[in-house]
C-alpha cells in the first residue's frame, strides 16, 4: 500500500469518527434542551402513591397459612421408573427410555 493511499485511508477514518462524535454530541445537546424545556413536574413516578382500598378495615390483612406439613402423602405409593419384567408383561410401560449400553474399550495390550 502506497503512503498516499494509506494517508487517504486515515483521513477517511478520521472524518468518519469525527462525524460520529459530532452526531452524538448533537443528539445529546438536543436531549438536554428538551429536558430543560419540559415542566419538571411532568417527570414519571416509578410507583403510584399508596392508597387504601375501600373496606380494607373489615378484610383480613393476610391469608391463613395452608395446612400442609411438607411431607409426601402416604396414600400414593411411589412407582419405579422401570417396572420389573412381570409388570412389563402385563402391559406396564417404562417411564424412562432404556439406558444406553456402556461403552467399553478393548483391553490395553501389554508390551
Amino acid at each position: 500500500m502506497s503512503p498516499d493511499a494509506r494517508k487517504r485511508g486515515y483521513t477517511k477514518d478520521f472524518l468518519l469518527a469525527a462525524a460520529l462524535v459530532t452526531t452524538g454530541l448533537v443528539i445529546s445537546g438536543l436531549s438536554l434542551i428538551e429536558l430543560r424545556a419540559r415542566d419538571p413536574q411532568q417527570m414519571a413516578q416509578a410507583t403510584p402513591p399508596l392508597q387504601s382500598t375501600p373496606g380494607a378495615e373489615s378484610k383480613p390483612s393476610a391469608p391463613s397459612e395452608p395446612a400442609t406439613t411438607g411431607t409426601r402423602p402416604s396414600s400414593v405409593p411411589p412407582e419405579p421408573a422401570r417396572p420389573d419384567d412381570e409388570a412389563q408383561k402385563t402391559g406396564a410401560k417404562p417411564l424412562l427410555p432404556p439406558a444406553p449400553a456402556e461403552k467399553t474399550a478393548p483391553p490395553i495390550q501389554q508390551k
